[in-house]
């Protein structure tokens, strides 16, 4: 039997990981800056967190959802203290696609509406809705295009408040920087917009923090840069440091009604005693700290290379601009100074770092980058 061949691949295996370095099958070694897609956060094979899941595997790795999990509870009281949200309430699933999916969802049978507004060159799923609420025409089948979505231009204020202002919209979704749209940054004046104008009409405000959350930006969610509180909050990625999970953190007007939600592997006991250990280091080793310290240097040493168009972003989250297409430098940087890096698009390289990265670390990237540009 052959793979479903959905992905054009690297010719590079990848079998070892530890910190911010990953190794091939031939001994080649890999400075990370991508983190397989910002999915790890505390750095390849922590030995907290090797500890943790392992000793949780071997006394229960999963049971259903019909009796307690303590692990649950510890998860949500743990996560509550650290991102300032110990008010709001946690639904644990396995993916970021789920958790937009889920939020959605709730926020339809919160207020009966159906029509959402997202943004231009947005990115939260590939699943039904999740993938409709995508501003990318390739991935959205026709069984996906229901007409629910309303896609306007990112940091637009007066387009955002006239659509919401209708009174007929369910929900707003954007992402706390957009990732795959560019690593594009919002407006304090917008953000503020679309929470006023959500609070009119009873809309709800949905931030997509899949990408930017956990530390990612410099703080907890990249949305805490601003002075709102979304309804409903949704992350993934850096959530287990590469177990698959997600989750959505409600706010405490919605109350729960039994089997509107529901999963069968959310919350096992292993994917929690793995997210609890990412928070664990996250706490332990100041890593939201590290990660705007050395994300702010980062910034500003790219901003001097020449031949970058812009730099954007925060935190370790960054994407840099040129002028034309990337392929050759990504390439270079891969093959030739062994430096792995994401894409946005054609022409942006999206820096993705677990959130561990040193200043040392952050100086090699600049300089094998140097070399390629």
């Amino acid at each position: 039997m052959k793979l479903f061949d959905v992905y054009p691949l690297f010719d590079i295996n990848i079998v070892k990981g530890k910190g911010c370095h990953v190794w091939d099958d031939k001994g080649n070694e890999y400075l990370d800056l991508y983190g397989g897609h910002a999915v790890i956060s505390i750095g390849h094979a922590h030995p907290h967190y090797v500890e943790a899941i392992s000793k949780q595997v071997a006394t229960l790795g999963f049971y259903s959802n019909s009796v307690i999990n303590s692990l649950q509870k510890e998860l949500a009281t743990r996560l509550g203290d650290i991102c300032g949200y110990d008010d709001y309430q946690l639904f644990l699933i396995n993916s970021g696609a789920e958790a937009n999916e889920n939020a959605l969802k709730l926020a339809s049978f919160y207020n009966g509406r159906t029509r959402v507004i997202s943004f231009e060159k947005s990115f939260h799923g590939r699943t039904s809705l999740a993938v409709e609420v995508t501003n990318n025409p390739k991935i959205i089948a026709p069984i996906n295009n229901n007409n629910h979505v309303t896609f306007l231009p990112l940091n637009d204020c007066e387009a955002a408040r006239t659509e919401i202002l209708k009174g007929d919209v369910c929900a707003v979704i954007v992402e706390g920087i957009q990732g795959i749209g560019g690593i594009k940054t919002l407006t304090d004046e917008f953000v503020n917009t679309i929470r006023q104008a959500c609070d009119e009409t009873n809309t709800v405000l949905i931030f997509d923090e899949i990408q930017s959350g956990y530390g990612r930006s410099g703080k907890f969610f990249a949305h805490q840069y601003y002075d709102v509180k979304p309804d409903i909050i949704s992350m993934a990625k850096g959530i287990a440091n590469g177990y698959p999970m997600g989750g959505i953190l409600i706010s405490p007007k919605f109350k729960p009604v039994y089997s509107q939600l529901g999963t069968t592997f959310g919350g096992n006991h292993l994917g929690c005693a793995a997210a609890i250990a990412v928070l664990d280091v996250i706490k332990e080793e100041n890593l939201i700290e590290n990660a705007a310290k050395v994300g702010n240097y980062l910034i500003t040493e790219l901003k001097k290379i020449k031949g970058i168009k812009e730099v954007r972003g925060r935190g370790l989250m960054i994407g840099l601009e040129f002028e034309g297409p990337i392929k050759e430098i990504r390439s270079k940087l891969l093959f030739e100074q062994k430096a792995f890096t994401g894409v946005s698009g054609t022409n942006v390289i999206r820096i993705l770092p677990p959130l561990c990265l040193s200043m040392d670390e952050a100086n090699i990237f600049l300089e094998r980058l140097k070399k390629v540009i």
